[in-house]
């Protein structure tokens, strides 16, 4: 069936492209065929709802080495580091479980990322930065348009346009802890219409020992202007990652000898990603646009390791072959965590501008069918390097299931503009059917679930250029396959995560030079749901936290000298970052989820990974295009890693507060005139502070000092 479906994607694509080819050249450029979250950043004017876009500027600028990077800019965003370039990203909204970001919406061009948005919204793949021009960040209202996810917020990368002329771009940068990048990219007409080719390949020796992390991305993106009302845009990816990387933290005593320390040297983790997608565009008269995407993805993923956390050491170290860490190189066995994913997918939006009873206003409706098949094994081998299922105590299959997950999503949003008053009612529903077929023991269940998410959102505008806006919405994450139906074919009764939304804020520009974006914001969970274990991972079993709320504010405060009038070809710019969460807590009535504190009362404590603060601010200089050199600061506050608030770190390092960190990131960029090259260098966590970044699974510290330098090429 998925090979079937496959087959009809490629024709499909193969006809559309045989259509393109058939056109004219001689036509003016249509906009473009792409689905967007806020689109310029001027729109978020008319957004109500709280959104940042991080644009192609900022990220040459900062020369941002990973994503994580890029989302400090943002307020009310906690990335956590993990392995040191980003590759597997934990992104946290307003106090959320950061763990693998799946409390996040992901897109790319408006398509879904994420292998599993529904079934499994885990993220153990991510394309390097540089394949993107701009980044979209939604946490409002206006986020029921897009789904399942729409607890936290959505995170939009848009790749670039394909060129109107002939060009080429190159990238070399080397640094310290084994860094090495090429990125590359070409583009200009093809075949009637436009296309752009990027290549990226990244090494780096990452946070920690015995790490070698390494990765290809390539994509492709074609552009044709179909008529004067038409316009299509394919795109392809394939991704692939060879890297020497553990899945385990440290002990506390591990920690203490070595802080970068990794006795897991066979430990392997393997993956690919294959992408591909087309979007087309038709302008229907002069007030109504159609945007039809048709989108799939193959995800293969093999992690070989000896752990999975701090408390096993190693992960057979009961069977007598093995009897403990002497052996980890020899005769001591692993665990083969294999996984398979086909997720595809159409949708089709409509948005029709119209003028209803003399009120001016647009509206957008969107249906969408979706769907995920996952195949997942656990082989236990016999040796640190086994690809196979062995024969000893505790090794052969221990895993063999097929879940599968089908959608049906719809949604229809409006804006109703009385002069300057806007309000922007949305619902959305979803209809989700689950199965689950272990072939262990041959038991099979299936489950559905069926969901309504409305919000509204409201603005008024000050004046042109300042807003404020405010909003309300249910917010949705759908359990996984696993947590809906057991691994005996029965029913769990776990519901969806649920909550309800409320922000308020103030947007615009304060004074030429100067803007702003803060927002207050509540989020009040009916059954927040988190990790039952405390080292568990995110593959570990989910159980309902019960009532918690999260309250807090959002700043963003940007400068610029140039634009203030300051200066006409110099420019002094900056920004101000901040996010207070001071309330992240229990408020139902609920005992603890760690092992042995069953009884223990936790309302009034803190979520974990919940930091109160997080601060970045930045200072910059620029001499016209030609020399640019800033400095950035990066505070994350203390947090608590488990439910009970445990202060002191305990032996197996997974629970204990994590200290405040603070990071300093320096950049100069020199781009000399009329020449085709330029230079940067760039020292992030320039004082080498030591921190810890995460318990889970034991104690992972932050990226130390790195030391990095590039040449760039224009062609």
């Amino acid at each position: 069936m998925l090979s079937l479906r496959l087959l009809i994607l490629i024709a499909s694509a193969n006809a559309l492209l045989t259509f393109a080819n058939a056109q004219t050249a001689d036509i003016d450029r249509a906009t473009d065929a792409t689905i967007l979250v806020i689109g310029q950043r001027l729109n978020l004017l008319k957004i109500p709802g709280s959104g940042q876009t991080i644009e192609d500027e900022d990220l040459v600028r900062a020369r941002v080495f990973s994503l994580n990077e890029a989302f400090r800019a943002v307020p009310g965003v906690f990335p956590r580091d993990e392995e040191g370039l980003g590759l597997r990203p934990n992104i946290g909204i307003r106090g959320l479980l950061p763990t693998r970001s799946t409390k996040v919406l992901l897109l790319e061009d408006g398509i879904p990322l994420a292998f599993a948005p529904y079934g499994d919204n885990a993220s153990y793949y991510h394309p390097p930065i540089g394949r993107f021009s701009r980044i979209e960040i939604l946490k409002g209202a206006s986020q029921v348009r897009f789904g399942p996810q729409t607890i936290g917020g959505v995170i939009n990368y848009i790749t670039p346009r394909a060129p109107e002329e002939a060009e080429a771009k190159l990238r070399i940068a080397g640094g310290n802890e084994g860094y090495f990048e090429l990125d590359a990219s070409a583009g200009g007409p093809l075949a009637g219409g436009r296309m752009l080719v990027h290549a990226n390949r990244k090494e780096s020796d990452g946070s920690r020992e015995n790490h070698a992390l390494k990765f290809t991305d390539l994509s492709w993106k074609g552009e044709w202007d179909l008529s004067p009302r038409h316009a299509l845009t394919a795109r392809a990816s394939y991704f692939f990652e060879d890297s020497q990387v553990s899945y385990s933290g440290l002990t506390l005593a591990e920690f203490l000898v070595n802080p970068r320390g990794n006795a897991f040297r066979n430990d392997s983790f393997e993956t690919d990603r294959l992408g591909v997608s087309a979007t087309h565009r038709w302008d229907i008269g002069e007030s109504a646009t159609l945007l039809t995407s048709a989108y799939y993805s193959a995800f293969d993923r093999d992690w070989w390791r000896q752990s999975s956390n701090s408390s096993q050491r190693p992960a057979d170290s009961s069977d007598p072959a093995c009897g403990g860490m002497a052996n980890i190189d020899t005769t001591c066995g692993n665990e083969g965590r294999l996984r398979s994913y086909d997720t595809w997918g159409v949708e089709t939006r409509l948005t029709l501008e119209h003028a209803l009873i003399g009120i001016a206003g647009e509206t957008e409706i969107g249906l969408r069918y979706h769907d995920e098949v996952q195949e997942r094994r656990q082989w236990n081998g016999d040796t640190p390097t086994s690809r196979t299922p062995g024969v000893g105590v505790n090794a052969g299959v221990r895993e063999d299931q097929r879940r599968t997950t089908a959608a049906w999503s719809a949604f229809i949003r409006s804006r109703f503009e009385f002069g300057d008053f806007t309000i922007d009612p949305g619902v959305r529903f979803e209809w989700i059917d689950y199965a689950r077929l272990n072939s262990l023991n041959a038991a099979s269940g299936e489950s559905g679930l069926d969901v309504v998410v409305p919000g509204i959102g409201l603005t008024y505008a000050f004046r042109d250029n300042l807003v404020v806006y405010a909003g309300v919405h249910k917010g949705f994450a759908p359990p996984r396959a696993e947590d809906i139906i057991s691994s005996t074919g029965g029913s769990i009764d776990l519901d969806a995560e649920e909550s309800v939304n409320w922000e308020l804020g103030l947007r615009g520009t304060l004074t030429p030079g100067i803007t702003v974006d803060t927002a207050l914001f509540r989020m009040d969970f009916e059954n927040q749901i988190v990790s039952a274990s405390v080292a568990g991972g995110v593959g570990a079993t989910l159980t309902s936290a019960g009532e918690t709320v999260h309250t807090g504010e959002e700043m963003l405060v940007s400068f610029s000298a140039k634009d203030a009038g300051i200066f006409t070809r110099d420019d002094v710019y900056g920004r101000i970052n901040a996010t207070w969460l001071w309330e992240a807590g229990f408020v139902g009535n609920r005992f603890s989820n760690v092992a042995g504190f069953g009884a223990v009362d936790i309302t009034g404590n803190r979520l974990p990974y919940a930091p109160e603060w997080l601060i970045s601010t930045m200072i910059g200089y620029a001499y016209g295009d030609q020399l640019s050199v800033q400095a950035e600061i990066v505070f994350t506050g203390e947090m608590f890693t488990d439910d009970l608030n445990t202060v002191a770190v305990i032996a197996n390092g997974q629970r204990g507060l994590i200290e405040s960190a603070t990071i300093l990131n320096l950049t100069v960029n020199l781009t000399p005139p009329e020449t085709p090259w330029g230079a940067y260098v760039t020292v992030k966590n320039a004082t080498d502070e030591l921190y810890v970044a995460d318990r889970s699974r034991g104690i992972l510290p932050g990226p130390g000092r790195l030391i990095q330098a590039g040449v760039t090429f224009a062609f």
